[in-house]
């Protein structure tokens, strides 16, 4: 006769090797070990994926390329540092390149460029006023970081969120002891310009570090800080609106949840937020890793005049989540735990389960649970989109340094989820883009020919992704927008010509590089770039 205390266990995995069997979506591997654990993670016009770590945190398991160690006889860490704290990845290969980083990045923030370099800004030490850039490169080129000497931020910005801006600039919000925000050009020379939001949602615990900065289609920010937004004109330092509050306790660091702005689609003229999860108050402050995370979601139309919380509940608590824009207009939530809160050793019970939260359904039937992972990534993890519309899963570190002897190790391997539209059944119906212009210019007809194995029936989507930089679980610069397009007309050979026309202006859509996924019937082809401007 087995005994209780093994059958529990027993049933409990044989229900999770079920799970695995019958829900929606498939896991791979990617990378064994990447030699690093990814701390913020960018997907590049070049289809390569850049993952970032802090600097000053030891030895990693990636080397440097021979030569290029670093000696700092004053830095107990980087006396003789030969250890790479970042990489380039190319996903299609498994392929990864040490990258050189200098001036330490841990907690800091980032954001494409209009031309594609990816802007990074801040951290600890001495990358507390730090402004670096990628200019990224082919898969089998040479590229590298660059640590700007000229120039330097105003305050220093140690959990920090950046937005490009409808002018290609960027605004960089807040930060620990930084209540403040400022442009990268800076503007006219100001500087810093203080911003007393962040400052008031500030609580005992802090509460308000890498706010929820999302761009409205009017041109003003939405920001959310704690429990609390605003509508922020940034051109005049002015806040037009305060939002109600958001039920539920803190959502943003040390207790976040995640963030997303829906797909932009219509006339434009709407926006709506959603905020889903968090840790509850005072968890962080007394490290009581096993207290419960919320599971409620606030959905906000933000463009409305007098707007309010619509709330629902997530079949799990979960903190520490990421949520990511698919090509769909769905968002997945994957990632995180499901008690403590944010921190270094902070959080237990991971949640390996993904949501798939389908923005159209009612209320009570947006989400549906998805197929487990086994890896758990909690603090320190991130989730980007891939143009092949698989989802890049990295990281996980909850420890000061890499330590592998754990009940949750730091993580060095690197997944990719793929949602139930990557099914080989739907291969017949997904769309491949065979025609597309290079360059797209604001206002402006074009045309998107595609190819697909069974004959179109109904609309096919052209809809333009950002490359969003991802930390913290929050996606910095996340967009989706759903274009006006025509049916897709027959054009020989088993392609349909799709007229599309380009997002109105910057505010929809920043300039810069996007990726173009024409989705036929739910299911996404593969993206190709495209530089609005």
């Amino acid at each position: 006769m087995i005994s209780s205390n093994l059958l529990l266990p027993l049933l409990f995995h044989l229900l999770f090797l079920n799970s695995r069997a019958t829900l929606p979506g498939t896991w791979e591997l990617l990378v064994p070990n990447a030699g690093i654990a990814s701390m913020h993670t960018a997907v590049t016009r070049f289809n390569t994926v850049v993952l970032l770590d802090r600097t000053h945190i030891g030895p990693t398991k990636k080397r440097l390329r021979p030569g290029h160690c670093l000696s700092d006889p004053s830095d107990p860490l980087r006396k003789h540092d030969c250890y790479a704290h970042s990489a380039v990845l190319d996903p299609a290969t498994g392929e990864l390149r040490s990258l050189m980083i200098v001036t330490d990045t841990w907690c800091s923030s980032g954001q494409f460029l209009p031309d594609g370099t990816l802007l990074q800004t801040g951290g600890d030490g001495d990358g507390f006023k730090k402004i670096r850039k990628f200019t990224p490169c082919e898969a089998a080129a040479v590229c590298d970081w660059e640590e700007l000497d000229e120039v330097q931020l105003a305050h220093g910005r140690w959990y920090s969120t950046n937005q490009i801006l409808p002018d290609g600039s960027v605004i960089i919000v807040g930060g620990r002891a930084a209540t403040s925000v400022e442009f990268f050009p800076s503007r006219h020379g100001r500087g810093a310009v203080d911003f007393p939001f962040l400052a008031e949602a500030k609580d005992t615990q802090m509460d308000n570090l890498y706010p929820y900065v999302h761009l409205l289609p009017n041109g003003h920010l939405f920001v959310f800080a704690n429990n609390r937004a605003v509508l922020y004109d940034y051109t005049n330092n002015l806040v037009l609106k305060q939002y109600p509050k958001l039920d539920g306790g803190p959502r943003n660091y040390p207790s976040a949840g995640s963030s997303a702005m829906l797909a932009l689609t219509g006339d434009y003229s709407a926006a709506t937020i959603v905020i889903c999860g968090g840790a509850q108050y005072g968890v962080f402050i007394e490290r009581t890793t096993d207290t419960p995370a919320h599971g409620s979601c606030g959905r906000i139309e933000a463009t409305k005049p007098d707007p309010n919380w619509e709330m629902e509940d997530m079949p799990f608590g979960r903190i520490m989540g990421d949520m990511v824009m698919l090509p769909t207009g769905e968002v997945l939530i994957i990632n995180g735990a499901q008690a403590g809160s944010q921190g270094f050793e902070m959080a237990s019970q991971p949640c390996l389960y993904p949501l798939l939260y389908r923005p159209d359904e009612p209320v009570g039937l947006r989400f549906m649970t998805l197929n487990p992972g086994s890896v758990p990534r909690m603090y320190h993890s991130t989730a980007n989109l891939l143009p092949d519309g698989r989802v890049l899963i990295a990281g996980s570190n909850p420890h000061i340094f890499y330590k592998f002897n754990a009940q949750f190790p730091t993580e060095l391997r690197i997944e990719a989820f793929s949602p139930e539209y990557l099914l080989p059944e739907k291969a017949n119906i997904r769309p491949v883009i065979v025609d597309l212009p290079e360059t797209i210019s604001y206002s402006r007809d074009f045309d998107v020919v595609v190819t697909t194995e069974l004959p179109v029936v109904g609309i096919v989507e052209v809809n333009l992704a950002s490359a969003p930089f991802a930390t913290h679980s929050f996606s910095q610069g996340q967009r989706l927008v759903k274009l006006a397009v025509s049916s897709a007309v027959p054009d020989g050979m088993g392609s349909y010509r799709i007229a599309c026309t380009a997002p109105p202006d910057g505010r929809v859509a920043p300039p810069g590089y996007y990726m173009v996924f024409a989705v036929n019937t739910g299911v996404p082809s593969v993206a190709k770039w495209v530089k609005l401007l």
